[in-house]
Parts: structure tokens; sequence; C-alpha cells
């Protein structure tokens, strides 16, 4: 990989990795649904009229946009909201990674390999080390949203492989288009006594900046460049730099909203980072071990 190419991967989970951070200052003043309408609404203006719709069947599509962006970032930022920092949010979403492999089994009839499974095991551990420290600035509620959430994005993997090859621009943008109007309808039945129209004209600028952060750089720049990387390179090549999500996300955490980055923090993130290497690499390095 070009040292550019992998400058701008990194810039682009480094991206990722605030947006948590962000989210978290957008919640200050907007509920968390809401927050997601907005968002989609905005990935999706003006650009559907710009940008054709992807070369798959309109059915899919709308059960991308439903399941990948409505469902995953309402039950995401509901977590967040319901009290889990920035830091544990970036990591414990990670773990999206062993819901595909799961859902894959259960679905696509494929079978995972022992160290899919090993991996997957270090990982829920560290989720069961983030379970041991319930209280105080993350509640089990919160946790299991964001769990869940993973378990979203995992079934939105596999909606993608059904999708095959089609412009991943297209794809987010025509998804949003699908996502925001159940996440308004949602957010006006179970949020109705959190926003009106007038808190919404009074949002403060940090607000603003937050919600245009979330929309352009994380959703439209990042995605867009996550998916040419993905195009110049073989998947193995520009996945494991995911794994810096959480790094990205526990630090910006602790600078900018001070959150404290405990022992146990420290160990979770060591688990659960370990099971994803496992997961990604362990396969690989055992083929070229027996090849010697």
């Amino acid at each position: 990989m070009r040292l550019h190419h992998m400058t701008l991967a990194i810039l682009v989970v480094a991206i990722w990795g605030l947006n948590f951070v962000v989210i978290k200052v957008g919640l200050k003043e907007i509920p968390p649904i809401l927050l997601c309408a907005l968002r989609f609404f905005l990935v999706a203006f003006p650009a559907v009229f710009l940008i054709k719709r992807p070369t798959a069947s309109w059915r899919m599509v709308v059960g991308f946009g439903l399941v990948m962006f409505s469902l995953q970032f309402a039950l995401l930022f509901s977590g967040m909201y319901a009290g889990t920092t920035a830091g544990l949010a970036s990591l414990l979403l990670q773990v999206q990674v062993f819901f595909t492999v799961l859902l894959a089994v259960l679905f696509l009839g494929e079978k995972p390999s022992v160290w899919q499974i090993v991996g997957a095991l270090v990982s829920f551990s560290g989720i069961g080390l983030v379970m041991a420290n319930l209280g105080g600035e993350i509640s089990i509620y919160g946790l299991l949203l964001i769990v869940a959430a993973a378990a979203s994005w995992g079934l939105g993997n596999l909606i993608s492989k059904k999708l095959g090859q089609v412009n991943m621009l297209a794809l987010v943008v025509w998804g949003s288009l699908v996502a925001w109007p159940p996440l308004l309808a949602l957010s006006f039945f179970l949020e109705q006594n959190s926003w009106t129209a007038e808190t919404l004209s009074n949002m403060s600028w940090l607000t603003v900046g937050a919600i245009g952060y979330i929309v352009y750089p994380s959703t439209l720049i990042g995605f867009s460049t996550w998916s040419w990387l993905m195009s110049r390179y073989p998947a193995a090549t520009v996945a494991p730099f995911t794994l810096l999500v959480p790094i990205f996300g526990f630090t910006a955490s602790t600078l900018v909203l001070d959150e404290p980055l405990s022992h146990w923090k420290i160990s979770a993130a060591a688990l659960v980072i370990t099971g994803l290497c496992i997961n990604l690499f362990a396969s690989r390095i055992a083929i070229r071990i027996r090849a010697t």
C-alpha cells in the first residue's frame, strides 16, 4: 500500500474515531433518534439529485438503508445517550465483526474457523470486563443498545454481501434517503417531549458544527474515501485499519470530553482489539507457517 494511501486510510479512521466524541456533543441538545434523522436527511439532500441510484434492486437498497442506517444508528445514538462514554462506544461497536461471522453461519451456511471462534471469545471477554464495571459513566441499558447496534451492523454487512459490487457513495446517499423518514416518525412518537421546532431553531453553533461533522466528514467523505481505497486494494489490506478506530475514540474522548481512562478500560480495549486481530490475521499467519 502506498504511503499516501496509508495516510488517507489513517485519516479516515481518525475521523470515525473522533465522530463518537462529536455524537456526544450533538446529544447534549438533540435527542438521539432525531439526531439520526437529521444526519441522514442531510446526507440524502441535495446529493440524491446529483448521484444516480446504485445498480441494485430498490428492495435491497431499502433493506440496507433501514438496517445499516435506521436501525444501527438509532440503537448506537440511543445507547450513547442512555449512558455509554464515547470511547467505550467506539470499542463496543467493533464486535460487529463477530456478529457478521455468526449471521453468515446462520443464514449463509458459512463455517467459522477455529481462529474466528477464539477471536470472538477473546473479544467478548472484553465486553464481559465492561459489564463488570457498570455504573456511573456506563449503564447496562446503554451497553446492551450498543451491542445491539453492532449486531445490526453485522446484519447490514450480510445485506451488503447480497448487493455485490455497487457504488458505495451512491448506496450511502440513497440508503440515507430511505433511513430518515422512519427515524423522524419514530422520534415524533418517542421523543416528542424532548424537542420542538423552537428548540431546533435555537441550537448552539457547537451543535450545528457537530451535525455538520457527522454528515460530511464522517459520512459522505469517510465512506466515499474508504470505498475508493477498498476498490484499489484487497480488503485484507484495508480492513485492519479499522482496528485504530477505538484508539482514536478513546484518545479523543479523554482529551476533548475529559473522560477518565481507567485501567479496566485499557484492559477491555486490549481484549477486544486482540480478538479482532486474531480474527483478521491468525488464519493467514497459520497458513504461512504451514507452508514454510
